[in-house]
């Protein structure tokens, strides 16, 4: 039997448009695999108790718009991977690209290593409007101030790619591989209660991304470019979960606002996908932006360190009521309104 094509879900937890399983169904029966490789790979950069909660839920629903034929494996993504082309024959690899550093540098050379094995890999843009390296400025050097990057940059490059159908034909492998294990092995669900009380606020995985979806622009919408403004106005998308894991892409959202007439530099909502794109490229070119200052003059800052001030600031006892009600809502429901979240941010590196 021809050996299967290997297709690796990451930040992609989806089947509607997703370049890279589009193109890999279209080369044969797929075997769609998810390697959690966190523990192993990814340092300070590792899911907290809350995101590790979402990927078990997005993983469930992914696992069942497969009919039950997702494999799951735990460990070193490269180990997994060689493991997998020695025990099927593998030929043919299929992935959309990741952004953050250490992954960036890991898929580098994980494919080149396997081309040079004579595999074919082909990797795709599944999570961003715009790749990094597709926007720079005049000098060719990369931005770093938002309102250039977005009027300048994004708006002056290719238009994004239109959203993609799902796979129509979709023939996966059944063969069960090893060491694939079960959702459980995961142990992505914390054994506190607050896991729990915080998932049953949401609807996760593709299906409810595309509900939030139309929910928002047939009844926020409208309403958007000023409520945002108010934290009493409940108008915010509550997709960036959704897009952060890849159960929707940006691509969707910026063509159900574009479709509408509107002139994306001058949409709120677009402009908002647009600070997602910026934060992204910040990052590729800084890769030591999670623990260096972006700007030289602030490591002369005289930061302060302060346990008890912190641990405060976390559980939402500092007395200020409105950088309270925030750390209290993140904790209850996961997020925060994006304009609370930059109170709570600015007090905290500002403030205290």
């Amino acid at each position: 039997m021809e050996a299967p094509i290997l297709f690796w879900f990451r930040r992609d937890l989806r089947l509607m448009d997703n370049p890279a399983l589009l193109t890999a169904s279209q080369q044969g029966r797929v075997l769609p695999i998810f390697i959690f490789d966190d523990d192993d790979c990814a340092g300070d950069s590792a899911m907290g108790a809350a995101s590790r909660c979402w990927l078990h839920h997005s993983l469930a629903e992914l696992n069942r718009s497969l009919g039950e034929k997702l494999q799951l494996f735990v460990g070193e993504a490269t180990d997994v991977i060689n493991g997998l082309i020695e025990q099927l024959s593998i030929e043919q690899i299929y992935w959309n690209r990741c952004y953050e550093p250490w992954q960036v540098e890991r898929d580098r050379k994980l494919k080149a290593a396997l081309i040079e094995k004579g595999l074919t890999v082909q990797t795709f843009n599944g999570a961003l409007l715009w790749e990094p390296w597709t926007v720079f400025k005049k000098d060719k050097t990369p931005y770093k101030v938002f309102t250039p990057f977005f009027k300048r940059g994004c708006m002056a490059a290719d238009a994004p790619r239109r959203p993609l159908a799902a796979p129509d034909h979709l023939k996966l492998c059944d063969k069960q591989c090893q060491p694939a294990v079960t959702l459980a092995d995961l142990k992505l669900l914390p054994d506190h209660h607050w896991g729990k009380a915080l998932c049953e606020q949401w609807e996760i995985g593709e299906a409810a991304a595309q509900r939030r979806l139309a929910y928002f622009f047939e009844n926020l919408y409208g309403r958007y470019a000023k409520g945002r403004d108010f934290p009493s106005e409940a108008v915010n998308s509550r997709l960036a979960a959704h897009f952060h894991f890849g159960e929707l892409s940006p691509n969707q959202a910026w063509y159900r606002a574009v479709d509408q007439d509107i002139d994306p530099r001058e949409d709120d909502y677009c402009i908002e996908l647009g600070w997602r794109e910026f934060s992204y490229s910040l990052l590729f070119y800084n890769n030591q932006l999670q623990s260096r200052n972006l700007q030289e003059k602030f490591d002369r800052f005289p930061w302060e360190f302060d346990d008890e001030h912190f641990s405060a600031w976390k559980r939402g006892l500092t007395g200020y009521p409105i950088v309270d009600a925030g750390m209290r809502e993140l904790y209850q429901t996961g997020t925060m309104h994006n304009r609370v979240r930059m109170i709570v941010g600015s007090f905290l590196v500002k403030n205290l």
